[in-house]
């Protein structure tokens, strides 16, 4: 995929585009934002330009190098990520790449892409440093990430940082009308429910999608005062699965975070769940924004929790028993 094809992030497109038509690229990159926005996209776009054997700014996508960079297969561009079964990049890996980055590259530079970076273990950042350090001559490395937390601070110091921010719902909704044959309606309600996401947007199956919710929303207005059998149960329910108990409540912040908005601005227009404006009128009436903010945060503080892989069946049963307590 050539740069012209590329949906959004305009400024982190035109800061390498520049730098690659002055000559001017920094030895090392750390692209951050959020998932699916582009970000490792166009790690590889800028890999084609610099090896495309038929444009200069751009790249052709059908000349040899192009066609070896989109399998995977060309000598100086290399992805890494955590191997089949694994759950970190290891020192074994980075030690590989600084072996390959000594050779000459056939073409261009030698690019690789780590992603996600945050995965690299400490041993494994530590030993990076070294390339990072004293990069070799006509070579390039990309860190791809999320947030920069998890990258040790000397690492992050001595990349170049290129903001990706979420993807405006239009262009989104836009994209999986034209592309994936999509009506507008399903299409917007698609692109609201991703987050700016079009890796999200692409993984969301509109019907399994409709179907959960309606479970979730018929949860969330089950919690009222008194009904304390039914936060246990919810929970129980809730609970078997790490996966859906996370999916469940990156849910529950974009509902939280539609009351919060209807009930400060009245307004449908930026609302996640498009779909459901009645039945957020209703429960955005019973609260207050500091009880909805409150809630909102709880939700949030649950799931990094969660991901800590703490007890989920008590996480849940405290932020439902929270839900009831505030009506």
């Amino acid at each position: 995929m050539g740069f012209g094809e590329i949906i959004g992030q305009q400024k982190a497109l035109e800061t390498l585009r520049a730098a690659l038509a002055h000559g001017r690229l920094h030895h090392a990159y750390l692209f951050l934002g959020p998932e699916g926005v582009g970000k490792r996209t166009i790690g590889l776009a800028l890999a084609q330009a610099l090896h495309c054997n038929e444009m200069a700014d751009d790249s052709c996508g059908h000349c040899t190098n192009c066609l070896r960079i989109q399998s995977g297969n060309h000598p100086d561009v290399r992805l890494i990520e955590p191997v089949a079964g694994k759950k970190e990049i290891s020192i074994q890996q980075i030690r590989s790449i600084e072996k390959e980055l000594s050779f000459r590259a056939f073409s261009g530079k030698k690019i690789v892409i780590i992603d996600p970076a945050t995965l690299m273990n400490l041993s494994a950042q530590n030993a990076l440093l070294k390339t990072l350090e004293e990069p070799p001559p006509d070579s390039l490395l990309i860190l791809v990430a999320s947030n920069a937390g998890g990258l040790l601070p000397t690492v992050r110091s001595r990349c170049l940082r290129i903001p990706f921010g979420p993807l405006p719902r239009e262009l989104i909704a836009g994209y999986l009308a034209a592309k994936q044959t999509m009506t507008q309606a399903d299409a917007q309600l698609v692109a609201a429910m991703s987050m700016g996401s079009l890796g999200a947007a692409l993984d969301l199956d509109r019907e399994e999608l409709v179907e959960q919710r309606r479970n979730w929303i018929e949860t969330m207005c089950s919690l009222t005062p008194g009904n304390y059998q039914t936060v246990l149960n919810a929970a129980e329910a809730l609970s078997g699965s790490r996966e859906e108990s996370l999916k469940f409540l990156a849910w529950v912040e974009t509902w939280y975070r539609d009351l919060l908005i209807y009930n400060v601005t009245r307004e449908a227009r930026e609302l996640i769940n498009l779909d459901l404006v009645k039945t957020i009128q209703q429960q955005s009436a019973a609260g207050n924004p500091e009880r909805i903010i409150v809630a909102l945060s709880q939700a949030a503080g649950a799931a990094a929790r969660i991901q800590r892989n703490l007890n989920r069946r008590m996480i849940l049963e405290e932020l439902f028993m929270a839900a009831v307590e505030a009506r």
